[in-house]
């Protein structure tokens, strides 16, 4: 694709390198195809080939328009586009450039400046978003449906989180709202790695990944919580942990990011490359989890959502499946599985719509193999897609972690 961009970005470091991605892209449509937001919508603007087109002219000098700024509001940044297109276009690294550009030359409604200052300002805060989850909980049945909806009953247990006792240590990614929606999860996965020598840890200070804020297009805020995180993992590293877990996959995407995102700053590459996905973690360790699970148990139908963050962001597909089939679940097949269930983050709650519709066409795809249970890997899918169904909705680590007990 030409392009002959303006002169107030041409020659920066994101003009570089949004003319290289656009340079890659072809007009061959194959994006739209796997597209959710066009699938939905049917325009060519709400699909990544029209995204582009969009973005492509404000960097050459167009002023964007507030409908510039919703067709780029509506992306998913689900990434099927990039695991479809045959050229390599890396839209995701073009969107972001984008929608940054056009967040600073337009202006949104009173309305939408304080829905998304809010949720920059109390969704990265673990102890803030907490508290206010307990207060809505509290009062869960005055409050108006589409907030209740958001606000999940208390779930299951923790459970112990065991004591660090061995030499092999890893970093824990403890998140922000995981903690206060989901503790259970964490606290399995450690429980599953002290079963095979391997301590897992929390390091103090180490709080939201950035993904919240950034994608809310307060790219600084989003930069400073990426580096909070590195100051309080990179001395842990230098100390002998061997490297960071995680078990939200929308933070590993926005992690392994670090080190083109702070690009020449220190610690943030080292972070990137030591941060992996609890499941090619256990993965590696195969063998002796192997030997602690009983043979020939049979535990049930299990339908997976894999999260755009897992099969498109970090490119881990098959990984979990094989766990799970290991651990003697049996998967039902998913149609159309490479599709995003609409909780994209914040995207839930500020293009509730298109997320809901997509929600339904997901928990369709997943009740056709009449699963006991849903497994999927990031705690905003779990959450999402539970808010829509009576089938419980769980981490695949907690089931795993089942399949381990006596």
């Amino acid at each position: 694709m030409q392009t002959t961009l303006a002169g107030f970005i041409r020659d920066t470091h994101q003009g570089r390198e949004a003319e290289t991605i656009l340079r890659k892209c072809v007009h061959c449509g194959f994006c739209n195809a796997s597209c959710p937001t066009y699938q939905v919508l049917g325009d060519e603007l709400d699909g990544p080939r029209g995204r582009i087109y969009l973005v492509k002219q404000v960097l050459e000098g167009a002023e964007p328009t507030a409908k510039t700024r919703l067709h780029l509001d509506r992306c998913l940044t689900c990434l099927s586009c990039e695991t479809t297109c045959p050229s390599g276009v890396q839209y995701g690294r073009l969107l972001d450039i984008g929608r940054g550009i056009v967040e600073r030359k337009t202006r949104r409604g009173i309305g939408e400046r304080a829905l998304r200052g809010l949720l920059a300002f109390v969704l990265p805060r673990r102890a803030l978003f907490g508290f206010l989850l307990g207060l809505g909980r509290a009062f869960r049945p005055l409050l108006p449906a589409p907030l209740r909806e958001k606000v999940h009953p208390r779930g299951t247990a923790a459970g112990p989180w065991p004591a660090p006792r061995h030499a092999r240590r890893l970093l824990a990614l403890g998140g922000c709202v995981q903690p206060a929606l989901a503790p259970e999860i964490n606290a399995a996965a450690a429980r599953v790695l002290d079963r095979i020598g391997i301590s897992l840890v929390e390091a103090g200070g180490a709080g939201c990944c950035g993904a919240l804020r950034f994608h809310l297009n307060d790219h600084e805020g989003g930069k400073a919580d990426m580096r909070a995180l590195v100051a309080a993992w990179a001395p842990q590293l230098e100390g002998g942990a061997e490297g960071i877990a995680f078990t939200a996959s929308g933070c590993g995407a926005m992690i392994a990011e670090y080190g083109h995102l702070l690009e020449g700053e220190a610690g943030a590459s080292r972070v990137a490359a030591a941060a992996r996905d609890i499941s090619q973690l256990i993965e590696a360790e195969a063998e002796a989890i192997g030997r602690l699970l009983p043979a020939g148990r049979k535990l049930g139908r299990v339908a997976l959502h894999s999260p755009c963050t897992l099969q498109h962001g970090l490119r881990i597909k098959g990984t979990v499946e094989r766990l799970l089939e290991r651990a003697g679940y049996e998967l039902a097949p998913v149609r159309d599985a490479h599709l995003c269930c609409g909780s994209a983050g914040a995207y839930s709650l500020l293009q509730p719509g298109i997320s809901t519709e997509l929600r339904g066409r997901k928990l369709a795809a997943l009740a056709e193999g009449e699963p006991a249970q849903i497994a999927t890997a990031n705690i905003g899918c779990l959450a999402h897609l539970q808010a829509g169904t009576t089938t419980p909705v769980r981490h695949w680590i907690q089931l795993l972690e089942e399949a381990l007990r006596p």
